[in-house]
């Protein structure tokens, strides 16, 4: 990854790299949907902060940009979003997850909730 570009991988390639740095308190799962969505079903360990949400910007500030953040929602769309806005703002190390939650589930990868 280079420093302000955005990275994306499949479900498959985010579990192996959770799988690989698990504990590691540089890697941040970030779910960017609404509260609501991540309390129904979730990667184990993420964190939420909603994308449509009107602090969205004034939270990412709060964040260590130096740290490796892999950003999810339902489908791919609003991480993307989340990305470019994390990249404008100075983040390193930010990888969108590719078909978000909905393929993760279909993969059958673990999830909480449900």
């Amino acid at each position: 990854m280079t420093k302000g570009k955005i990275t994306e991988i499949d479900p498959q390639g985010s579990s192996r790299m959770i799988r690989t740095r698990g504990g590691d308190p540089d890697l941040i799962i970030l779910d960017v949907r609404t509260a609501a969505e991540h309390e129904m079903v979730r990667i184990e360990g993420s964190v939420n902060i909603d994308l449509r949400s009107p602090t969205f910007e004034a939270e990412l500030e709060k964040l260590d940009r130096k740290k490796t953040y892999l950003v999810y929602c339902l489908v791919g769309i609003r991480s993307r979003e989340a990305a470019k806005a994390m990249e404008r703002l100075g983040f390193e190390k930010v990888i969108s997850m590719a078909g978000g939650i909905r393929e993760w589930h279909r993969r059958g990868l673990p999830v909480v909730g449900r």
